[in-house]
């Protein structure tokens, strides 16, 4: 199976845990310490971390935001991309195809709202976090097996009475020819 490119690529491997970011002492540890306590050697959920909260640096109103909807959709973003990458290698997993399509589901909603209420900082959201948003239709009918029966039945009948209003048009149009003939003398050509 090929490789696909992961979304956490772009995320630098010598780049230090969320944990060990602000510790003064790490510039004088050893360099095997110093990669042991960076991303490079860190789990797949701590990578997942420091993704949300490089997605959510983009967007966030200031440094205490946690809790605003760009900010929640930044973090969906993250988990969305990341079950996609998951479900890629194990597409029989639906238990997370689940938690995705839940997570799909907020997104949505919090885009809608961000619409329409703060358009710009809905455009903002969609362009930093590379998202391409289509709103839902307005309405929608579920469709049944007898809906669809009806609907082709209704079809049927409407080319029949197309085929028979153009017979009733052919002989109407044989009847104005045949008429119009009588009506015309013929001439005898001389012989």
């Amino acid at each position: 199976m090929p490789a696909i490119s992961s979304h956490l690529d772009d995320l630098p491997g010598t780049t230090l845990r969320k944990d060990y970011a602000n510790v003064s002492a790490i510039d004088k540890v050893d360099d095997v310490v110093r990669r042991m306590l960076s991303l490079e050697m860190a789990s797949q959920r701590e990578k997942v971390k420091m993704k949300k909260e490089q997605l959510a640096a983009k967007v966030r109103r200031n440094p205490n935001d946690c809790g605003s909807a760009e900010v929640q959709v930044a973090h969906l973003t993250a988990m969305i991309r990341t079950l996609k990458e998951h479900l890629h290698m194990h597409p029989k997993d639906k238990v997370n195809l689940t938690r995705m399509m839940i997570a799909i589901d907020r997104r949505t909603v919090l885009l809608k709202y961000l619409r329409n209420n703060h358009y710009d900082i809905f455009e903002n959201t969609c362009k930093q976090l590379e998202i391409e948003y289509s709103p839902p239709p307005q309405y929608r009918r579920k469709i049944t097996r007898r809906a669809v029966v009806k609907k082709e039945l209704r079809a049927m009948v409407h080319k029949e009475k197309q085929k028979l209003r153009a017979l009733e048009r052919l002989k109407q149009m044989e009847k104005q020819d045949g008429i119009r003939e009588q009506a015309q003398p013929k001439e005898e050509t001389p012989g």
